[in-house]
């Protein structure tokens, strides 16, 4: 019989996807957390139980709300093409990421059918 609870195992495969996403291993995870690696790969597999105050630390270190990882909070998917974007823009500096936004912002301002090109 499996030790593992279906609403333990979506709230890890949540964590695990937003640590994945943010190319941290679980060493890193676990020492950011006070936990160990292997606590992290059980909480993952939906084999441990995240307490309140553990759940509360994963989101501030993956920059996202608590519901986004019990399923309070429903979020659509971002197109691949700005998950990638959002991890090369992680490993520039403060610098770089602020003229990446000047940008992105500038080609929002751009009118309807407005060419970059000649």
């Amino acid at each position: 019989m499996s030790n593992t609870n279906p609403e333990w195992a979506e709230i890890g495969a949540r964590l695990k996807a937003a640590r994945e996403y943010l190319e941290i291993s679980q060493d890193e995870a676990a020492g950011a957390l006070g936990v160990t690696r292997s606590a992290i790969s059980l909480i993952e597999s939906g084999k441990r139980k995240v307490n309140a105050v553990e759940l509360s630390r994963f989101a501030q270190l993956y920059s996202q709300s608590v519901d986004s990882f019990t399923g309070s909070l429903k979020v659509p998917p971002l197109p691949e093409s700005v998950e990638a974007l959002a991890r090369a823009a992680t490993k520039l500096s403060d610098e770089d990421r602020e003229q990446l936004l000047s940008f992105a912002r500038f080609l929002q301002s751009k009118q309807p059918g407005e060419s970059g090109g000649t």
